[in-house]
């Protein structure tokens, strides 16, 4: 990403955070870092336009990085720490969403209808880059590859959201949560095998769709089984080849 201004922010020290990258290089877990540097885009040939990008936080836990129905006016790429999305409805139930993690990015359901569907929530300290859309627009119309890396951005949401729609055993449906963010951490240049789940416990069972007591229950006969190990929210994917074939399925959609 294109350097902003800087915020000092104190973290949990197992938590990854983004780097800046230097003055020629973007930070390596950026969103679109790949989109720009796999054509040769760089911090000189876009220095005109460091105003686009604004470190912003620290969030404090449980904040609203924005809420349902605030105009669309930016996309948040996260620098630091973990974000729910959830929607509550007219009962005040929460539907957890979604988990976002660094070098991923929040906001892009809400290109249409031009407003938030949902909140955005801290789940720990966090630090975004914020994205000016109409800015990031403009620049994505002058560098076909970042206007085909929002496309790409944009299907993964969507796709994301079908994910739990079939029908899947509890098991299966964990599995495949532990491995989705061990992949993703990895594909961040994060360790893909040991993280911590930031999320709570009962945040994990609403996306999953599952009763918080099974999930404790399935965690707890995944580390029997040797499959992981976890020290309260510390956990380690122990067998990911077992993990992966139980949730072949769910991966598979």
């Amino acid at each position: 990403m294109l350097s902003g201004k800087s915020i000092d922010c104190t973290l949990h020290p197992c938590n990854p955070i983004a780097d800046d990258g230097d003055e020629v290089h973007f930070c390596s877990t950026c969103a679109f870092s790949d989109a720009c540097l796999s054509v040769g885009y760089g911090k000189p040939e876009l220095s005109a336009l460091h105003c686009l990008v604004e470190h912003v936080g620290p969030y404090r836990t449980g904040a609203h990085v924005f809420r349902t129905g605030d105009p669309f006016r930016a996309i948040y790429a996260v620098r630091a720490g973990t974000v729910k999305t959830c929607v509550v409805d007219k009962d005040g139930r929460e539907q957890v969403l979604g988990f976002y993690l660094p070098g991923e990015v929040i906001g892009l359901n809400a290109i249409y209808p031009d407003q938030f569907p949902c909140d955005a929530v801290a789940l720990e300290a966090a630090q975004f880059c914020r994205f000016s859309f109409p800015a990031m627009s403009a620049l994505a119309s002058r560098m076909p590859a970042l206007q085909q890396h929002l496309f790409r951005l944009l299907s993964k949401e969507l796709g994301t959201a079908t994910l739990l729609a079939a029908d899947h055993t509890a098991d299966e449906r964990m599995a495949a949560f532990l491995l989705d963010l061990g992949d993703r951490y990895q594909a961040r240049g994060f360790s893909g095998t040991q993280f911590r789940l930031s999320m709570a416990r009962g945040d994990i069972a609403n996306y999953l769709r599952l009763a918080a007591e099974t999930v404790s229950r399935v965690l707890g006969r995944f580390r029997s089984q040797k499959l992981i190990d976890i020290n309260g929210r510390s956990v380690t994917l122990l067998d990911r080849k077992a993990l992966r074939d139980m949730a072949r399925d769910e991966c598979a959609n």
